[in-house]
């Protein structure tokens, strides 16, 4: 079993490795890195959806693995298709452009390094798809449904996140200002507590002290927290919204939570 394990392990960042490999040439190509977030999350949904399908001693998949390998693959295509959407109408994303310009003639070696020390980043991602979906139990329990109704949920908060802010930005009178209304007015970014709270599914699945391996998969919720609230997510954005709003964004930020949905504070005179 063990061996099984670190196999898929070996073969998870394999396949990582080249898909964001492939993400860095759209990149170069194109000019625009916001293709990179897209690529990433269909590329994480195709492996983890088909690590989770993985036969073991070639027995067809159970009940499990197909939702688990299902619940995989609509996470991915709903935000794959919303970043896609996005990125279509720009012509780079700030973050990277950032990025790009800070590294200055190494740019190109420095992005492909970097895309790859993602693919490696993501592995405990994936690898917690793969022990959920083989819990030793064929039957499906009650802990499976509560893992879609988490999955989901974190969707659903996601989606209306990003429709809330769509809607904001679409009226003319709202250009240059905060969106502070809907969930934004009680999380600076529920975009990203949405995301990470669906990733609670893998191991409200797994976790089990008969089942050693699940406790593998509390990485997958700690690993991503810890990407949006303090690397790649919320610093690099909360940067670029200073400098684009202001004394408006500052003092947003004095009354909004960062990150977990709480009660705004009163505004202070």
């Amino acid at each position: 079993m063990t061996i099984l394990y670190l196999e898929a392990l070996a073969l998870i960042a394999v396949s990582m490795s080249i898909l964001m490999a492939g993400a860095w040439l759209v990149q170069q190509r194109t000019g625009n890195s916001g293709w990179v977030d897209t690529i990433w999350t269909f590329s994480l949904g195709l492996v983890g959806a088909g690590s989770a399908l993985w036969p073991v001693a070639g027995a067809a998949p159970s009940a499990r693995q197909w939702l688990v390998a299902a619940l995989v693959a609509i996470w991915s295509v709903r935000l794959g298709s919303h970043i896609a959407a996005r990125t279509r109408g720009i012509t780079d994303d700030p973050r990277y452009a950032a990025f790009a310009k800070e590294w200055g003639v190494d740019s190109p070696k420095k992005m492909f390094m970097f895309l790859q020390n993602q693919a490696f980043a993501s592995i405990p991602l994936v690898f917690a798809i793969f022990v959920a979906a083989r819990f030793p139990v064929p039957a499906l329990r009650w802990q499976d449904a509560l893992g879609v109704l988490i999955l989901f949920g974190g969707i659903a908060g996601e989606a209306l996140s990003d429709s809330q802010l769509k809607a904001f930005r679409s009226q003319p009178d709202n250009k240059g200002k905060v969106c502070d209304s809907g969930l934004w007015r009680w999380s600076r970014h529920p975009n990203y507590f949405f995301e990470w709270f669906g990733w609670l599914a893998y191991p409200v699945i797994a976790l089990s002290l008969d089942y050693p391996w699940g406790f593998a998969t509390l990485l997958a919720p700690l690993f991503m927290f810890w990407i949006l609230r303090y690397v790649t997510g919320v610093p690099p954005l909360e940067a670029q919204m200073l400098k684009s709003r202001g004394d408006a964004y500052r003092a947003y930020q004095d009354r909004t939570s960062v990150f977990f949905p709480l009660p705004p504070k009163e505004a202070v005179p």
